[in-house]
């Protein structure tokens, strides 16, 4: 069988995410002294001086709550309610909503509402529940941030605005994060606000975020949705075509999976440089950013899965393949549990400490491989 080329990636992704990234960062990952999760690791050694983004807070409560099912046998619930506790503690504000800042200490050192944290405040609520099951309450809080995010953020036009009352430019970036909470809780409620969020949000990609004559999706547009002039307007990040390529096969639907395709061919024909998923191009498809960060390969690889698990196309098993050996590349080999961010164009990598944000990235990258092959017959 052609899947089975993804399979041997896949196995060695799932031993490393078992014996060395989960204990690892479970370990060192988690400050014992003021709680909460670190930024960076360098050789299992934490960074401490570094302020928290509540986003990695919630990428690392997402990431032990899915721990379980690949079949990690640590504290994942035990780590999980710590760190929701933390997040309640320290990062929610008065109104409901996520503060984007703090240091270790406790300090508030940023509070803005952004509507991206929102989004993955929602994405770990979810998950988090999956995991520890009804009776904590977590079900009726997403609830009321949905209601805030309703409140604060929602756009005449379309969309949500990224920032309060600030309305330019419309962004894609958080309504994509937004749709992915949005379709987590569909999975998991019968409340049909989960619905309705994410059909709107599926509707605001097809027509206004996708570009209808070349099938693009671009950064930032006005507010018409034209895209933002001048330079940051014609951005396209290969990554975010694959990701919304995957979130809008999630989403179902003939007409979902042709803008799909089309954004997958976009990424995989444009963006792809030397076996890796670039960091950016321009809208005349000329490289912008020819670096490769280590997430555009997880959602390449997450892309590639849906696509072969949905259609059987030996093409999308074969790509889904390259793309968990682009991945294995940036896994750390000197440093248990570690990995590198940043490739540049010469194909060596970035020395600095590994960052707890791309911890989510791996862990969905891994498990959408994983799920694909789990359906597929052998």
């Amino acid at each position: 069988m052609l899947n089975d080329d993804a399979r041997q990636p896949l196995a060695r992704l799932e031993r490393w995410l078992l014996t060395e990234a989960f204990p690892v960062w479970s370990q060192a990952g988690w400050d014992a002294q003021h709680g909460g999760f670190h930024e960076r690791l360098a050789a299992e050694v934490p960074l401490a001086g570094d302020a928290r983004r509540v986003r990695v807070q919630l990428r690392q409560i997402y990431s032990f709550a899915r721990a379980p099912r690949f079949g990690w046998t640590g504290d994942a619930r035990g780590l999980v309610t710590r760190g929701l506790e933390h997040y309640f503690a320290r990062y929610r504000r008065p109104d409901g909503l996520a503060r984007a800042l703090v240091a270790a200490d406790g300090t508030v050192l940023d509070d803005r509402a952004l509507l991206y944290d929102q989004a993955f405040v929602l994405l770990a609520l979810a998950e988090a529940h999956r995991l520890l099951g009804p009776g904590r309450g977590l079900r009726e809080t997403a609830a009321g941030v949905l209601e805030r995010i309703y409140a604060t953020y929602k756009r005449a036009g379309g969309g949500f605005r990224s920032e309060g009352a600030k309305e330019r430019p419309l962004s894609s970036n958080p309504q994509m994060h937004l749709l992915e909470s949005a379709l987590a809780w569909c999975a998991l409620s019968d409340d049909p606000r989960w619905r309705r969020l994410a059909d709107e949000l599926v509707e605001l990609a097809l027509e206004r975020l996708i570009d209808a004559r070349s099938g693009i999706l671009r950064e930032d547009f006005e507010l018409e949705g034209t895209a933002h002039p001048p330079a940051d307007g014609r951005i396209v990040e290969p990554g975010h075509q694959f990701e919304w390529a995957w979130l809008l096969l999630c989403a179902g639907g003939a007409r979902e999976r042709r803008a799909a395709q089309r954004l997958i061919e976009i990424g995989e024909t444009h963006g792809v440089r030397d076996g890796v998923a670039i960091n950016s191009l321009l809208d005349d498809m000329t490289v912008h950013d020819p670096r490769a960060r280590l997430w555009p390969q997880t959602e390449r690889l997450k892309a590639h899965a849906l696509m072969a698990r949905l259609t059987g196309e030996p093409r999308h098993w074969q790509l889904a393949a390259q793309a968990a050996e682009a991945l294995e590349r940036y896994l750390d080999a000197g440093a248990r549990g570690l990995w590198r961010d940043q490739r540049l164009p010469d194909g060596s990598f970035v020395r600095e400490p590994s960052p707890a944000s791309s911890f989510y990235h791996i862990v969905c990258g891994i498990g959408e491989l994983a799920a694909a092959l789990e359906a597929a017959p052998r």
